[in-house]
């Protein structure tokens, strides 16, 4: 069994292919907006479709490589319907990254014992190298220290390397990988504890 599949209730732990962080990714303007104009903010009901979108696209090209075309099947069927992620966004546990009108970056949290966890991190391809990822990490966290939990556990699938570069750029730490079987690669799981001192 997968780690996914024990947390169906929390959209399951797919979080995957992220830009590597860009060294302007907070370059804003003189009124305090974002110089791309990516704007992160929490997801709303109008968001469904664009969410949806940004999951679609992403996943047949991260996970078909790593894991092949029937994992991709199974994760959008189970991962991202429409009821799915209307649950996620009515609970406030979706944010995303938008420009303009298009949904361009998608992240989904939730708790799970002691921890807070990040479920979903991705960002569509034309869109990366651009900090976006990053600054969807940085709302995660604060999202994380609002709440008072003292780490953020996430997992990816072995192979994904620029999700292994990206998270461990934001400061996770490998603790521990699960063999799902099936041919199936490894879920590899990290941590980031946060310390008194981390920024809101």
């Amino acid at each position: 069994m997968i780690a996914a599949n024990r947390e169906d209730e929390l959209e399951g732990a797919d979080v995957s292919t992220t830009p590597d962080p860009d060294p302007t990714d907070h370059d804003t303007r003189t009124d305090g907006r974002p110089a791309d104009g990516v704007v992160v903010r929490g997801a709303v009901g109008d968001d469904l479709a664009g969410v949806l979108s940004v999951g679609h696209r992403t996943w047949l090209a991260t996970y078909e490589p790593i894991a092949g075309p029937e994992y991709v099947a199974m994760g959008l069927a189970k991962w991202w319907t429409s009821d799915v992620v209307t649950d996620s966004i009515r609970k406030g546990r979706t944010l995303v990254a938008v420009k303009g009108d298009e949904v361009v970056g998608v992240a989904t949290f939730g708790s799970q014992d002691e921890s807070f966890v990040l479920w979903k991190l991705y960002v569509l391809p034309g869109h990366h190298g651009h900090g976006i990822g990053s600054r969807l990490m940085d709302a995660v966290v604060a999202r994380a220290l609002e709440s008072e939990h003292p780490r953020i556990t996430l997992s990816y699938l072995e192979g994904n390397q620029q999700a292994a570069r990206f998270y461990t750029r934001h400061g996770f730490v490998e603790t521990h990988r699960e063999t799902p079987g099936s041919g199936l690669p490894e879920s590899v799981w990290m941590v980031r504890e946060l310390g008194t001192g981390e920024p809101a």
